[in-house]
């Protein structure tokens, strides 16, 4: 993944500085629930939610099993529809095929939707770099780029930001990216939509090259699909001459009949509606309709990594529909950028350090950024065990062990600062494969139980600073059983 976010603070420290700042907090609350409880009563709509939640999670992971077969099946799709494929391996190469293909054109200015992947590898940077100018405009991207902001959240990218903060930002920034807001622009929604709608159609009607994500690739005919509920989406798509997509290899269904699953799942769990306003379509060129120029840069960047990763690639199932983030204890409080990723909460959680590895102290705390309440396994709606992931890539940084980079086998070493967590596990598996050592360990710890202190030492004291250390009982349960046999002769 790219370096747009590294050198931030690992999350434990960004999130207790996001956590003292009251109106994020607020933002964040109120976005969060409102969201939440729209997607409750859309998909209780719906009395087979369960079932089409399991076939969007058999059809992934069919397709990750023989993601070879149909990549090399969607590019022949594409190239016998008059489109032209690109394959990149990291950021770099993506970043460079795009610029090329733009400065190509001759232009110096693109107008972007659907760019996740984008914002992954730090493409507007690399555009800026060789004097392209690129212009978001989805409104929340919109609100984020003028902002000079990065984004907190996969739906709602400007999420922790309220009306009156967005006027300010329209105010004061608008005019120098092109049109103005009006002088008298107050913090109305009706208002501001206006005001980024009249900014937004100059770029629309000037622009002759448009970049895009997918939400999702066909393999069968080669069809991207992008799902938005703005209509910006369909100006990009239709109106450039050329249209370069730059999408994630594990967006691609096989069939149009695994993606009429997805379409109803995706619009539910986001935006908590039956269908998404505006679903467009393309498949290559045609002489009469939208682009005559289309280039799809399919992106690896660390995906085929993950991959190989038989717990952790589940994670590819992911349909950006951001149901987790909004369920999260966790996100609703620190905020999309304690995460140093595009991808925030539980999904960036087990995603980041995936695509980037966990040599830096953000990525290596990421798999700690989480309660594990399990809510977010229990909105998602292909069933990724968050989780469970969680946990093993906690197994993966205290402990390190064989993993896949840059598609080679590596042996990772233990992140720094987990020397004591690597002690303590390795006597708590000593104990618990000696049962006469447990036995008299437990003993000992009931009959001494009035002299433990309120607080760990040492090391442990970081952990029972915000926590109650549970009670000793007054006997372990192992002699409380033999003693009652069973509970059976128990007189309490």
């Amino acid at each position: 993944m790219s370096g747009t976010y590294l050198g931030m603070p690992a999350f434990p420290q960004a999130a207790h500085d996001a956590v003292n700042d009251a109106t994020l907090r607020g933002n964040l609350r109120h976005a969060t629930h409102t969201i939440r409880a729209k997607r409750a009563r859309a998909v209780a709509e719906l009395s087979d939610w369960d079932a089409l939640r399991e076939a969007g999670k058999q059809i992934k992971d069919h397709t990750l099993r023989h993601l070879d077969t149909y990549l090399e099946q969607l590019e022949a799709s594409v190239t016998r529809a008059g489109g032209i494929v690109h394959w990149a391996a990291d950021a770099e190469e993506a970043n460079r095929i795009v610029t090329d293909l733009v400065k190509e054109t001759g232009e110096t200015e693109v107008v972007k939707v659907k760019s996740m992947a984008t914002q992954e590898i730090g493409l507007n940077e690399a555009l800026e770099a060789e004097g392209i100018r690129a212009y978001e405009t989805d409104l929340a991207e919109l609100i984020v780029q003028l902002g000079r902001d990065r984004p907190s959240h996969i739906l709602v990218p400007a999420i922790h930001r309220n009306r009156g903060e967005i006027r300010d930002i329209f105010r004061r920034e608008m005019g120098g990216w092109g049109r103005p807001a009006p002088d008298d622009l107050t913090d109305t929604p009706a208002e501001l939509a206006e005001a980024a709608r009249l900014h937004l159609r100059e770029k629309f009607l000037r622009a002759r090259v448009g970049i895009s994500g997918a939400n999702f690739m066909v393999a069968e005919t080669g069809t991207l699909v992008v799902v938005e509920s703005e209509g910006n989406g369909r100006m990009c798509l239709t109106l450039p001459e050329t249209l370069i997509s730059v999408v994630g290899i594990e967006k691609i269904v096989p069939t149009w009949q695994d993606l009429e699953v997805f379409l109803q799942t995706l619009p539910r769990s986001s935006t908590a509606e039956r269908m998404n306003p505006y679903t467009s379509t393309w498949t290559g060129t045609t002489d009469s309709d939208g682009p005559r120029t289309f280039h799809l840069v399919l992106l690896d960047n660390g995906r085929t990594d993950t991959l190989a990763d038989d717990v952790g690639r589940q994670a590819l199932r992911c349909i950006r529909c951001s149901a987790c983030l909004n369920v999260c204890p966790v996100y609703e409080r620190a905020g999309g950028h304690a995460y140093g990723s595009v991808y925030p909460g539980p999904i960036g959680a087990i995603l980041s350090p995936q695509l980037r590895g966990t040599a830096s102290a953000i990525d290596a705390s990421l798999p700690y950024a989480s309660s594990l309440c399990g809510a977010c396994y229990e909105v998602c709606p292909v069933a990724i065990d968050i989780p469970e992931v969680l946990v093993h890539l906690r197994e993966r940084v205290v402990e390190g062990g064989k993993a896949v980079r840059a598609g080679n086998k590596v042996l990772l070493k233990p992140a720094k600062g987990h020397a004591a967590e690597r002690a303590a596990m390795r006597a708590a598996r000593w104990a618990f494969t000696h049962p006469a050592a447990l036995r008299t360990g437990q003993r000992l710890a009931s009959r001494s139980r009035r002299l433990h202190p309120r607080t760990l030492p040492g090391p442990g004291r970081a952990w029972s600073a915000t926590r109650d250390l549970p009670a000793v009982p007054a006997e372990p349960f192992r002699d409380w059983w033999q003693r009652t046999n069973g509970g059976k002769d128990d007189t309490k």
